[in-house]
């Protein structure tokens, strides 16, 4: 039996095209060898911030090999890789039975192409699809698929255990009941990581439309593996307090793992108090701030400055949403009083310059306190220009577009159609100008913009329609979770601005360096978490709200064909997403917490803090003559003589004529004035030394 099915396959083999062939001669390139069959990827751990034995649950990376008779399974004796340079152990098959390919006596295809664990020598019958149970093994072996990360690509299979990548390379041997899954001509990619979200976002009292659970399976059906949601206190709530409510809802819901964001919507005197405790108990590294929302959320210069100082301090990533808020809160005033209410008055109250002045302002700040800054949502060529411009004068900033500013543009803003308008308003907008899109893909493709978000925060048009009689009332969000990575692969690869490793670099890896979760995630390597997409760059799909998989109406992207789609998502090393047909399971995401002084980012900051320190100079004591001013309190401290009242609550010593100095004092009256003076009086040799002066009236 065993005979005739391997020549069968032989058969089957023979009779493929040649660019379906196995991998190896005949393969479209020839495999890269990186020290042999079991390897890591080269240089994949040079990031040590991570253990991943210590992160791993069980007995991972602690089973021996068993090579004798002992009937424990083999699958147990892998060692995970967690410095360069090391090698995984191979897989064994259960101890006393020999090696052999999974899909003989272990795996046989079904009708439909899937392949269906069975004991080996057991038949089966096939009753129809209906009966046909889907597969839910942990283990998975990913056959003939170019490898894509964002330094090099290369041909190889991966087996993947216990959600962690366990082996790459060709050949492999690995246990029995694994699932086949068949990436022939097709990329095989690390999974997507969305870093900006906003999921149950509260406005006037609602909530927007898609959960963490909606979103989480729609990203998951477009190839993003992990997000980054946006935590957003209520007025007054404390941010540990907010943390924990949000994180609680996000736990029950999320589909694949997720890590949080903090906003802060007020600045109080025990906000370090609050962030320190963020930072080393609850594993949050990034804290954003608002330069938008007068007398709401908007923070003044001072107060970012020293939110920037802390945050510096505490090794963390600063974060702002960069608009001019008080030009805004003047411009929706006049727009009102003009009797314009529609969406097109919240893109004319928000014009490009208040968006490009934020970020110069921003990063002056970020720069003067030695602090990393990254801008979310990078709407308009000046903003995009000033990020550019700032990083070549080597300022560590980071600018995020977004799905939107990428995918489309703000014409929208004037159309007939009110829910249409309506669905296309977010802060900073969507800009008007049609080449926005262009401009910002190529700076994007060039390295001056380094991660893609989605700030998806969708609304239905019910909720939209709040603000129908006044813009200001309009919920802020769009959608782009679900249609981010195609959206890229559009506009940045299938144009040829940007090839598979840049794509990888922009979608995930850059994301997973800058907030402090590489090489976990964003790559593909031995023990690196098992969150991949196989990637198919020829086939095509139309965006569309009748097709997607979210809870409004509208679609921002709708009618866009985009070459480029997921064929299979792996989230956690289980299949989510194959032939269209999504498996989620609610709550099954994972928080994932992030530690403090990421390489990537405070390397540089690190050096300038040692080459950043203030030194006077030294010079001898000006003992000159002082024109007599009238000071003011701001100048220097008030004194008792002195014109301006003193501040209560303080004690000030009496002023005490120095006779090593000059002549007079500051204070206005001298120690001295009870004597009688003559008109004119002679210096002959000044206690100090000789000076210039040589009289006193």
């Amino acid at each position: 039996m065993a005979e005739r099915r391997e020549q069968q396959l032989e058969k089957k083999e023979e009779e493929l095209p040649a660019y379906f062939a196995a991998l190896g001669t005949d393969s479209p390139k020839p495999r890269q060898k990186y020290g042999g069959m079991f390897c890591n990827v080269e240089g994949a751990f040079e990031n040590k911030t991570l253990d991943f034995e210590s992160l791993s649950g069980g007995k991972r990376g602690s089973q021996k090999l068993n090579r004798g008779g002992d009937s424990s399974s083999g699958s147990e004796g892998q060692s995970e890789a967690s410095s360069a340079g090391s090698r995984s152990t191979p897989a064994l098959t259960p101890a006393g039975s020999q090696p052999c390919p999974p899909s003989v006596g272990v795996a046989e295809e079904l009708p439909n192409g899937c392949h269906q664990d069975r004991p080996a020598g057991k038949k089966m019958s096939y009753q129809g699809k209906k009966n046909i149970p889907r597969i839910t093994s942990d283990r998975l072996l990913i056959k003939g698929g170019k490898i894509v990360n964002d330094d090099q690509s290369f041909y190889a299979d991966i087996y993947v255990e216990d959600g962690l990548i366990k082996q790459i390379g060709e050949n492999l041997i690995v246990p029995g009941g694994v699932k086949m899954v068949d990436a022939y001509g097709q990329l095989v990619m690390p999974g997507g990581i969305d870093v900006h979200t906003r999921l149950q976002m509260p406005v006037m009292g609602m909530t927007s439309a898609d959960d963490f659970y909606q979103a989480t399976k729609a990203a998951l059906a477009g190839g993003t593996t992990m997000i980054l949601d946006h935590v957003f206190p209520e007025s007054g709530a404390n941010l540990l307090t907010a943390y924990d409510q949000w994180k609680e809802c996000a736990d029950g819901k999320v589909c694949c793992d997720y890590s949080l964001h903090i906003d802060i919507t007020r600045w109080h005197e025990s906000i370090k108090e609050e962030l320190e405790a963020l930072v080393k108990d609850k594993g949050v590294n990034s804290f954003l701030v608002f330069m938008a929302y007068k007398d709401k959320l908007q923070c003044t210069d001072a107060q970012m400055y020293e939110i920037f100082s802390i945050i510096r301090d505490l090794g963390a990533i600063a974060q702002v949403h960069a608009e001019n808020g008080d030009i805004i809160d003047e411009e929706q005033k006049r727009l009102l009083e003009l009797g314009i209410t529609g969406p097109e008055g919240h893109v004319l109250s928000h014009p490009e310059e208040v968006e490009t002045e934020a970020v110069y302002r921003a990063i002056t700040i970020a720069k003067q306190a030695n602090c990393p800054l990254y801008i979310t949502k990078v709407m308009s060529k000046g903003a995009a220009d000033v990020i550019a411009q700032a990083k070549r004068k080597g300022t560590v900033v980071y600018g995020e577009p977004i799905t939107a500013s990428l995918g489309t543009d703000g014409s929208h803003y004037w159309s007939k159609n009110w829910a249409k308008a309506a669905a296309f308003v977010t802060s900073p907008p969507i800009s008007p100008d049609p080449s926005t899109p262009d401009y910002l893909t190529s700076l994007l493709s060039c390295g001056d913009l380094q991660v893609v978000g989605s700030a998806h925060c969708t609304f239905t048009t019910a909720q939209k329609a709040v603000g129908k009689d006044n813009f200001i009332l309009i919920p802020e969000g769009t959608n782009g979770i679900e249609e981010r990575m195609s959206i890229i692969w559009e506009k940045c690869v299938a144009t040829g601005k940007m090839d598979e490793n840049e794509f990888v670099a922009v979608t995930s890896t850059n994301s997973a360096k800058i907030f402090n979760f590489y090489p976990r995630k964003g790559r593909i390597a031995v023990g690196s978490d098992a969150d991949l997409v196989i990637w198919n760059p020829k086939a095509t799909k139309i965006i569309s709200a009748k097709t997607h998989n979210l809870n409004v109406e509208y679609n921002i992207f709708e009618g866009t064909e985009c070459h480029g789609v997921p064929t299979v998502v792996i989230s956690q090393g289980k299949v989510v997403l194959e032939d269209g047909n999504l498996f989620v399971t609610q709550g099954a995401g994972r928080f994932i917490p992030r530690k403090t002084f990421p390489d990537f980012v405070y390397k540089r900051i690190k050096a300038r803090n040692r080459l950043a320190e203030i030194h006077g100079v030294p010079r001898g004591l000006y003992d000159g003559p002082v024109h007599d001013v009238i000071v003011t309190a701001k100048a220097v401290a008030p004194t008792p003589t002195s014109r301006i009242a003193p501040c209560s609550g303080k004690i000030l010593a009496p002023a005490v004529r120095n006779l090593h100095q000059s002549g007079f004092s500051l204070s206005g009256s001298q120690a001295d004035d009870h004597v009688a003076r003559r008109t004119a009086q002679k210096i002959i040799a000044p206690p100090g030394g000789r000076s210039n002066i040589t009289s006193l009236s």
